[in-house]
């Protein structure tokens, strides 16, 4: 541990040896007859075991990674132990991560669902493992709206991790999200503007820049300037050329403090704002039958973000 900041555990330094294993496709349950060209994989095993076979074929080549392991919230899951002390549960984490991130390509990015128990302790060891510049954000995942009348604060959410092999790369391959059906009933096209449906937003920014404080003449010939405490949000000069290209509403009477206008076909969210998405599916705990209703939206909303 010497010069240098790390976590440690009881047993950290214990080696874990996993032998290489061969998956063994079970033919009738399978559907390569059907269709032979499929590189899809359902594979029924202990994780760790599973992981190792998949390292041997597919190392670098893995674009997009979702896991969702044990929370160590003391619950009694089927199918995992989910009441393990925090060395016996790093421990655990740990090989299965190293393997996770050598199966990822030089693009590709590893999706972790974790809660508070564990939360914290996952975010260093990731750190750790895969390096701080590798971490891309922790994304606040709501798993339900009405509050926990049994918890001391009740916390209606879990984290998603997120982590890049390279986040330049990252960058420049993810994909937004599609709007929602809510979000795209904010679109409208009152002034018929060629390029189709669109929103506004506030044109003013918090605070006070010189070179921001100029006025603007609305097309009534009202003359406007920034609220009390606020300025506009960018320089004249870019004002202008916004301007020219049609990209502010005044309000129907033309007299109203201008709007950025935001055409629809360009405006598409990041991992924000779709918590919604989960009111359509009832929250239901991680029952045997159960389990995928909970995951569905966050690893549709997931695959969607790394389907470029």
């Amino acid at each position: 541990m010497a010069n240098k900041l790390e976590l440690t555990w009881y047993g950290k330094d214990e080696p874990i040896l996993v032998e290489p294993r061969l998956l063994i496709e079970n033919a009738a349950l399978s559907n390569t007859a059907a269709d032979p060209d499929t590189e899809n994989m359902l594979i029924h095993g202990d994780n760790l075991l599973a992981l190792k076979a998949l390292e041997s074929k597919y190392a670098g080549q893995v674009k997009c990674i979702y896991i969702d392991p044990p929370y160590n919230t003391g619950s009694a899951f089927e199918h995992y132990d989910d009441n393990l002390e925090h060395s016996q549960w790093l421990q655990l984490i740990r090989p299965r991560l190293e393997i996770l991130w050598r199966l990822l390509s030089e693009n590709g990015s590893l999706w972790i669902s974790i809660d508070d128990d564990e939360q914290a302790y996952m975010k260093v060891l990731c750190d750790e493992l895969f390096g701080r510049n590798s971490f891309v954000a922790s994304i606040i995942w709501q798993k339900r709206t009405s509050p926990d009348m049994r918890a001391i604060i009740s916390d209606g959410h879990d984290y998603v991790l997120v982590y890049a092999k390279n986040r330049e790369l990252f960058k420049a391959v993810r994909s937004k999200i599609p709007l929602t059906e809510d979000q795209a009933t904010n679109y409208k096209n009152p002034d018929n503007d060629p390029r189709g449906p669109w929103a506004s937003s506030d044109f003013t920014a918090q605070g006070w820049r010189p070179n921001q404080m100029y006025t603007i003449i609305t097309p009534s010939g009202k003359v406007v300037t920034p609220p009390e405490g606020r300025c506009w949000r960018q320089l004249e000069s870019v004002y202008k050329q916004l301007l020219e290209d049609n990209r502010f509403w005044f309000g129907a009477d033309g007299a109203g403090v201008p709007r950025k206008k935001r055409s629809y076909p360009n405006r598409r969210e990041l991992l924000h704002g779709h918590g919604g998405q989960i009111k359509r599916l009832a929250i239901i705990k991680r029952q045997k039958k159960k389990l995928l209703h909970y995951l569905v939206p966050l690893m549709r909303l997931i695959l969607q973000n790394r389907s470029a």
